[in-house]
């Protein structure tokens, strides 16, 4: 029996008099990759930045509905917004890396969320690098700056940095969509041997990715929720006609 970690009741979302989500609602599944696919301006984003209420940073933001993870309302007043954005990390399109030493980069989150012994930061380094598929291309370089690596690098390096907070949910925005195809396989397959342990939600313009690395597929447009299915069903038998019009290229 499939777990919902994620439950998401008659979601809409407004940014001033821009309506950006209209009554989404969906159950994602825990240890499961799910994919979110349509055409720019549909929604993908939104949908995902209201999953740790980084909607919020965005003047004119609103909204109604609810968002639950475990069961738990994440807009309830009593909500610790820091504690909610340490249990749902995120990976944005592109890399988002400091100025600063690889080690730098990859210490600051365990620091800001209180710990403070040295041994345990390496540790957790070492762990979450070897669990982006990084370690062994970083190890012996932590004091160089992280902005030489290269772009596959650094979004694998953005990856381990947010595996360090130890989140249960894992968002990636786009996360391939500015690398070549060997860094893209690399990150498929990272995200592929991570559900064994996150939950993880995918926006990708990418089709072909969605159908190769998700095991669910959510299909946005114009703001509503169109189709949501297993992705074997979705891409070889969709109930709805548009969903079929958008795969098969008719529009987007």
């Amino acid at each position: 029996m499939r777990k919902v970690k994620i439950k998401v009741n008659e979601l809409s979302v407004f940014f001033n008099f821009l309506q950006a989500l209209n009554r989404v609602s969906i159950e994602i599944y825990g240890n499961k990759v799910t994919a979110i696919i349509g055409p720019s301006g549909c929604g993908k984003t939104s949908f995902l930045r209201t999953i740790n209420r980084m909607n919020e940073l965005i003047i004119g933001f609103r909204k109604k509905g609810e968002v639950l993870i475990d069961n738990i309302n994440i807009y309830n007043n009593n909500i610790d917004v820091v504690n909610l954005r340490r249990l749902v990390g995120m990976v944005f399109q592109s890399s988002n890396l400091f100025p600063k030493s690889i080690y730098e980069n990859l210490a600051f989150a365990p620091k800001i969320h209180g710990i403070k012994d040295q041994k345990i930061i390496d540790e957790l380094i070492e762990e979450t690098c070897t669990k982006a598929a990084i370690w062994e291309e970083i190890k012996d370089r932590l004091e160089v700056n992280a902005l030489t690596l290269s772009a596959g690098q650094q979004q694998r390096l953005c990856i381990a940095r947010a595996l360090t907070i130890q989140p249960d949910i894992l968002l990636m925005d786009e996360p391939a969509s500015m690398l070549d195809p060997i860094s893209t396989a690399k990150i498929e397959e990272l995200i592929f041997d991570l559900k064994k342990k996150y939950t993880i939600i995918v926006v990708t313009h990418n089709m072909q990715q969605a159908a190769r690395i998700s095991d669910f597929t959510a299909f946005f447009y114009l703001g509503q929720l169109v189709e949501y299915d297993k992705t074997t069903k979705l891409f070889t038998n969709p109930s709805n006609k548009q969903t079929e019009d958008y795969l098969t290229g008719r529009f987007g």
